[in-house]
């Protein structure tokens, strides 16, 4: 996990309710980039440079600048929630089925397990999005999938931030998401090595529970392995053609009943109000933790746009 003690970043492994500092490095991506991530921490449990109360410890997302994050859509159950708000037919697309479809999102918005996240400026139909995310430990290009298993580091909570009223204006376009997924992506809120998850291993994910509430209510539940393309494929696909890089994350999407737009889309706009100001998302999943995270007012538009006529046809 990632810290701040004393002003600085740190990172330590937790046991028994206690963060053990290790002195090695101040990051998580530099245990994966030297790649002996399970050597230093069996170092830092031996002989920890610091030994911290979890609820005394200013916890930061594990990852707070990822080299990339690439979001999946992995789950059938929620392609077909969100088909039902934007009326898309089929409701799944076919494509769906074919490949593993994401999008690359925002290194720079990611905020920590216990941050609290401003209304994007200009949105007003804020969104949550319950995810699971991968962390590439190694190197590699054109990776098979069993070949990118093996390049899975750990896993992470993630909660994709969504500006429903930006991303549906945004991608007309065709084209995006873009701002409508610009602001804040929630990691945390510990990194999971990929060792402690292979006992619940199962169909194309792990049987683990998935929740998210707001304020205390529940609003939605589904299970790991639900998913219909695993994290080995998801990494597969990343790596075609290019290369995936240690502290690469790969989101799972969101889950079945994880977000709003989902809810509309079977029960109509009335079943809930959008996120607002006030409004504290928690979520959990089993064997990684929990992300709780109070929305706040946001800043104005500082740069509006100047709309463009039509310039007609091209000659």
């Amino acid at each position: 996990m990632s810290l701040e003690t004393a002003g600085e970043r740190r990172v330590g492994v937790l046991a028994d309710d206690r963060i053990h500092v290790t002195g090695e490095a101040r990051t998580l991506l530099a245990l994966l980039e030297r790649g002996d991530l399970a050597e230093a921490g069996e170092r830092a449990l031996a002989d920890p440079e610091a030994v911290l109360a979890v609820d005394e410890s200013d916890l930061l997302a594990p990852l707070p600048e990822p080299p990339s994050i690439r979001d999946f859509m992995a789950f059938e159950q929620h392609v077909d929630g969100v088909g039902r708000l934007v009326g898309a037919l089929p409701l799944v697309p076919d494509v769906w089925y074919e490949q593993p479809l994401f999008y690359f999102s925002n290194p720079a918005a990611v905020v920590g397990p216990r941050e609290d996240v401003p209304m994007p400026p200009g949105c007003s139909v804020l969104d949550y999005e319950l995810e699971v995310a991968a962390v590439v430990g190694r190197s590699g290009a054109d990776l098979t999938v069993e070949d990118a298993d093996q390049a899975i580091a750990g896993y992470l909570v993630m909660n994709d931030w969504s500006a429903r009223d930006l991303q549906f204006s945004e991608m007309r376009g065709p084209l995006g998401p873009a701002k409508g997924k610009d602001s804040a992506i929630t990691l945390g809120p510990w990194f999971v090595t990929a060792d402690e998850l292979e006992p619940y291993r199962s169909r194309k994910g792990f049987d683990l529970g998935m929740s998210v509430w707001i304020s205390d209510e529940l609003m939605g539940e589904d299970r790991l392995d639900n998913l219909g393309w695993s994290f080995a494929e998801m990494v597969s696909y990343a790596s075609r053609g290019t290369r995936v890089r240690p502290g690469d994350v790969v989101g799972s999407g969101t889950c079945g009943n994880g977000c709003l737009a989902e809810l509309w889309g079977r029960h109509g706009r009335e079943a809930h109000r959008p996120l607002a100001p006030g409004d504290v998302v928690r979520m959990t999943v089993e064997g990684l933790g929990t992300i709780s995270n109070r929305v706040v007012a946001g800043g104005p538009v500082r740069a509006p746009l100047t709309q463009r006529k039509p310039a007609g046809p091209w000659k």
